[in-house]
């Protein structure tokens, strides 16, 4: 098995399809495939099911496709470690986020990395916590900064960024603020809620709190983005349970504190992999990282 037969099959499992992948990776359509049937002859599996208008993963494709990735990302992070004793960092830096994180602010971090690391390519991804985890356990990013997760594994370890509790948010008019300078979760039973998608962070730890609590909660407005979650609750269509500094973001709305929710329901951390498949280029923006919060 050799690597190239490995970067082809993982191609063809992102594009799903063979004439794109072969574009991207510059190579003849009938190499690509005999690549492929070379792989699935030594593995004595098919890994794709083709028709003519795509191709999807087999049983099999989908276990060899974690740990290609793996692999692939162990290489890349060997070529660069090898770069970084020489005193050059090189390669790519693959990071993902979820939206207006604690901890850190994302674009002047990487401003201050690129100024530092000029030759490392910068990638970015913004996604809920629970697809960023997945890709860091996998080797598709390097890091990720996102909600905290359960627990450490032997494939991802947090590194804690900042905790807060949750506050309320509503629309000036709403009869919560007028009538409570704080709340508690079941003063909140029966509201209608503006949420995050379930993958998103604040809606885990929102969603974690009100099990807890013993207190049903139906989400009725689904979005993917703060600004639109903001926007309904301006517009008086629902209520928002946030992270605290999110109150910051647009003055016009009310904002009530939350009690018996716990003094740290919403934890953002980096999330990586063990220290010893770390990428350098991750462990410099670490670095770099600390050295910003420690100013």
């Amino acid at each position: 098995m050799e690597l190239r037969h490995l970067q082809h099959f993982v191609a063809v499992a992102e594009d799903r399809h063979f004439t794109r992948a072969a574009e991207r990776l510059m190579v003849s359509q009938s190499g690509l495939s005999a690549s492929i049937r070379a792989l699935e002859r030594e593995l004595r599996a098919p890994l794709f099911v083709r028709s003519t208008r795509r191709v999807t993963l087999t049983e099999a494709g989908r276990a060899l496709l974690v740990e290609a990735e793996r692999v692939l990302a162990h290489v890349r992070a060997a070529h660069e470690a090898v770069a970084a004793v020489q005193g050059v960092l090189r390669g790519t830096l693959s990071l993902g986020t979820e939206q207006c994180v604690a901890g850190v602010h994302v674009a002047g971090l990487l401003a201050a990395f690129r100024r530092r690391h000029p030759d490392v390519e910068i990638r970015l991804r913004q996604e809920g916590g629970l697809a960023l985890a997945e890709d860091v356990a996998a080797g598709r990013l390097d890091l990720a900064f996102a909600y905290r997760t359960r627990a450490d594994s032997d494939q991802l370890r947090s590194v804690p960024l900042a905790a807060e509790p949750m506050t309320l948010l509503c629309h000036p008019g709403h009869p919560l603020a007028a009538t409570w300078p704080v709340l508690a979760l079941p003063d909140l039973a029966g509201e209608v809620f503006v949420d995050f998608h379930p993958g998103w962070g604040p809606r885990r730890a929102t969603d974690a709190s009100f099990a807890a609590a013993g207190v049903p909660r139906a989400v009725s407005l689904e979005v993917n983005d703060v600004h639109s979650l903001l926007d309904l609750v301006e517009e008086n269509l629902g209520v928002a349970a946030v992270p605290r500094h999110f109150r910051h973001k647009r003055d016009s709305l009310h904002a009530i504190p939350l009690t018996d929710t716990g003094e740290e329901v919403y934890e953002t951390v980096a999330l990586l992999p063990p220290p010893q498949a770390t990428s350098p280029a991750a462990r410099a923006l670490m670095t770099l990282l600390e050295r910003e919060t420690a100013r």
